[in-house]
């Protein structure tokens, strides 16, 4: 979101922008259905205006966005950057779809609308979010009592195995968009889960780090060359320029982050990737 400029963080610097010719974000449904919680180590609250990045569109301007933050770290909110994030991975939601980790409920949320969607299984290790989401009543306030196919377990994401088949499984536990080793732990998961499809968040950079490290240009080949090195059965590889946008995610959302011993093509590079301290 618009503020002090940092890099490495992904705060735009809009010293140059007019923020008033940017578009507004058209929002997201879901908003409406959030209000202020807190618990003793969680917030869920709004922000009046900002302005945001898409994952791989461009900048935003954004009213009343929700929000979670632990301390001093934003874990997730209805922002561009997480809708489009994520939405891939909706879209190809099945019959019984697995999502690891609850935030703010929004992926399963959304999820339930998917007409293949008959059951959600979310599993949460924080039995404060998962109190926190008791609260916000998020699912109960679903239209057409679609919050009843979600059921929330108590569980850690890399222990859980499933009482049946999973069409898709969405592991998104992490922090940052990007962090050493999501390939190998989504594995993890995969190994208990098996299931027929997986869509991990932030997979289009790491795909793009391993493309990049080994000096071979983003295209189709590649990211589905390096999806079977995986070893995991991806979904989304064959969305309307995914390549193209995998490319743009990169660009805006690496920052700096590249594994070790890359040499960052300059249609790729961001401010972050000339910083000294990399």
């Amino acid at each position: 979101m618009g503020g002090k400029p940092d890099p490495r963080k992904g705060t735009p610097d809009l010293s140059d922008v007019d923020i008033d010719a940017l578009p507004d974000w058209e929002g997201d449904p879901l908003a409406v259905y959030y209000r202020p919680v807190e618990t003793e180590s969680w917030q869920l609250f709004a922000i009046p205006f900002g302005v945001a990045m898409g994952y791989w569109s461009g900048l935003h301007r954004v009213y009343n966005m929700p929000i979670l933050t632990r301390g001093k770290d934003v874990w997730m909110s209805i922002c561009p950057m997480e809708v489009e994030s994520q939405w891939i991975g909706i879209d190809n939601a099945g019959a019984h779809t697995v999502i690891c980790g609850l935030g703010m409920g929004w992926a399963a949320a959304m999820a339930t609308f998917h007409p293949k969607v008959e059951r959600i299984t979310v599993l949460e290790r924080d039995p404060e979010i998962i109190a926190m989401n008791r609260e916000m009543g998020l699912f109960d306030r679903l239209p057409d009592g679609l919050g009843r196919k979600i059921e929330v377990v108590e569980a850690d994401a890399f222990d859980w195995k499933p009482d049946g088949p999973v069409d898709l499984l969405m592991p998104d536990i992490w922090l940052d968009m990007v962090s050493d080793g999501r390939a190998e732990e989504t594995r993890r998961m995969q190994d208990n889960v098996e299931a027929q499809n997986v869509y991990f968040w932030g997979q289009e950079l790491e795909l793009a780090r391993y493309i990049v490290r080994d000096a071979n240009p983003i295209t189709d080949e590649t990211i589905a060359d390096m999806a079977r090195r995986f070893d995991l059965p991806l979904v989304g590889l064959d969305t309307d320029d995914y390549a193209e946008n995998t490319k743009t995610a990169a660009r805006q959302w690496m920052k700096g982050r590249w594994l070790e011993g890359t040499t960052v093509p300059h249609a790729l590079k961001s401010k972050a990737d000339d910083m000294d301290d990399r």
